[in-house]
């Protein structure tokens, strides 16, 4: 039961990593009300796991955007015309590096729990139909159309997404759209940014928690990992066809339905 309780917590992140739906939430609010992680693998191994699984998903985003990755490492000498640059991801991710270094021991204490995601997934709704509701004079249709600006401010509302049922994908890709940047341009932009900076707060996860680590744990953290690569793999793919089409006002609604649901069920 266990391996199965943590297989189901990796399909969870998989399936919700890049939906604007709060992948972080899902995996806490599922893991509260019934799967009860931190029963078999203590409370500070239990977040560590719900980060650390964010790897597999980071894995599924290397696999899909391979192409993408290899052109990054061309020097930009050798590139023509506008493309996306690693400039362009290093400015977008760090504001939230930086905030993210300075309060992660206060968010993982504090704000991993029911309450705070209801709030992050109530106010992330309202400011995906603000995103979908504002039309710009022209959109960039592609992320190699992207500027340096709209990268960084796009940076800075990542940030709301350490407030955990925001959503990093719900948060920046609404900020993407606000700038002038399709949904599917803003979709890519946040996919490939979130590579380092997912990769850089599992680290800093299991590095600040490692005392509390047990090797019996490692199987369990090998099955998540490879539970939210394989479903990473299937979602990523879904919503880069469907986003354009469907845009971010019916993930919103979804929110707002989780929320009812679990006020009802929970409280």
């Amino acid at each position: 039961m266990e391996f199965i309780k943590v297989v189901i917590l990796g399909m969870f992140e998989g399936l919700t990593e890049f939906a604007p739906v709060s992948s972080t939430g899902h995996m806490i609010l599922v893991d509260e009300m019934w799967l009860k992680t931190d029963l078999f693998l203590g409370d500070y191994v239990a977040n560590t796991f719900k980060v650390f699984i964010q790897l597999g998903s980071i894995l599924a985003v290397v696999v899909i955007f391979r192409k993408r990755f290899r052109e990054l490492l061309i020097s930009s000498q050798k590139r023509k015309g506008a493309r996306l640059k690693w400039s362009h991801i290093i400015i977008g991710l760090l504001p939230a590096a930086i905030l993210g270094f300075l309060f992660e021991g206060y968010i993982d204490e504090y704000l991993f729990t029911l309450e705070t995601v209801l709030i992050g997934l109530g106010a992330g709704a309202v400011f995906m139909i603000a995103a979908d509701l504002h039309q710009p004079k022209e959109w960039k249709e592609t992320v190699d159309q992207i500027s340096h600006t709209q990268a960084f401010t796009i940076g800075i509302f990542q940030c709301l997404s350490l407030w955990p049922g925001f959503s990093r994908s719900g948060a920046t890709i609404s900020a993407g759209v606000f700038m002038g940047l399709s949904h599917r341009a803003a979709a890519d932009f946040t996919f490939i940014m979130a590579v380092p900076i997912m990769l850089g707060a599992s680290v800093l996860s299991i590095v600040n928690n490692l005392t509390y680590f047990q090797w019996t744990a490692v199987p369990y953290f090998a099955a998540g990992f490879l539970s939210a690569f394989l479903f990473a793999l299937l979602s990523i793919r879904f919503f880069l066809k469907l986003i354009n089409h469907v845009k971010l006002i019916p993930f919103a609604i979804y929110r707002f339905l989780l929320i009812v649901v679990i006020c009802f069920l929970y409280f």
